[in-house]
């Protein structure tokens, strides 16, 4: 098994040797950021091994797929960790995910993690496919977003999963960001040059989890109410004074405590939803 913690170091190593990713994976950049952009790092892997990797049997091969797997950092983990993952993106930056591969494979076995440039209104994948779909940073641009979800119900195996990791829709200070940045124009049409064609997508289209629930109760998911994990409160300057992993604790502390803290003003959500049974 590999945890998060030693992951994150090969990752670095890895990042340090691609200069290609080091523009988004900023952890090469300020100092003073660092740890702050490591912890939200942690917990989101913390969260995909809690959710998939310390329930799965390692006698039952998962199927998982990584849809918006960007750079297959998350498919990589998965693959070190001995599960099976597709990813699909539509990226610019697809070609680099083959590169990576030859680097992995010195800790597991990369060949795991296979992946495709693919719209998913394009290319469904065979129903019953998956026992689980992970959408990072994802969600919340598939539109039309019922569709997608009829999709992913159709892939899911029986009692089959997703796996989300969201924006809050209800923070305060991400919410007055993206209004000035896009105001209402929440769902755009874009030209994709490798498709050749217009797609829609959702610009930045976060939502807080009560209208996320709303919307997988529409489309045949039940949330899971034990699942939900709020995220990233404390921001950059905290942690010149207090230690990271304290301040993991003390975001756990007030995630617990402070309905009012935890629904707006912390910047993550992370939620496992489950296909209902009657849906096959």
């Amino acid at each position: 098994m590999m945890t998060p913690e030693l992951f994150f170091d090969l990752f670095l190593e890895d990042i340090k040797a691609n200069s290609s990713m080091q523009g988004y994976y900023k952890f090469l950049g300020s100092k003073a950021s660092f740890h702050f952009r490591r912890n939200y790092f942690l917990e989101r892997l913390r969260y995909v091994e809690k959710n998939i990797i310390n329930i799965s049997d390692g006698n039952i091969a998962l199927n998982v797929w990584d849809c918006g797997c960007g750079y297959g950092t998350t498919c990589f983990f998965l693959a070190m960790n001995g599960i099976k993952t597709y990813g699909t993106t539509l990226e610019f930056y697809y070609d680099t995910v083959q590169k990576r591969k030859e680097y992995w494979g010195n800790y597991g076995d990369a060949s795991l993690f296979t992946c495709a440039y693919s719209n998913l209104f394009d290319n469904a994948p065979e129903p019953g496919s998956y026992d689980w779909i992970i959408v990072q940073d994802t969600l919340h641009h598939l539109e039309p977003i019922h569709k997608a979800l009829e999709i992913f119900n159709t892939s899911l195996k029986r009692s089959g999963k997703i796996l989300s990791i969201e924006e809050n829709g209800n923070n305060l200070i991400q919410r007055a960001k993206l209004y000035k940045y896009r105001g209402n124009r929440r769902i755009i049409e874009t030209w994709d040059e490798k498709l050749q064609k217009n797609i829609l997508i959702g610009n930045e289209n976060i939502r807080s989890l009560g209208t996320w629930k709303k919307i997988l109760e529409k489309n045949g998911f039940t949330l899971c109410e034990n699942s939900v994990h709020y995220i990233r409160y404390f921001l950059p300057f905290h942690y010149r004074f207090i230690t990271s992993e304290k301040l993991i604790q003390k975001e756990h502390e007030i995630e617990k405590k402070s309905r009012l803290r935890r629904e707006y003003f912390f910047f993550g959500i992370n939620f496992v939803a489950v296909k209902n049974p009657q849906n096959k």
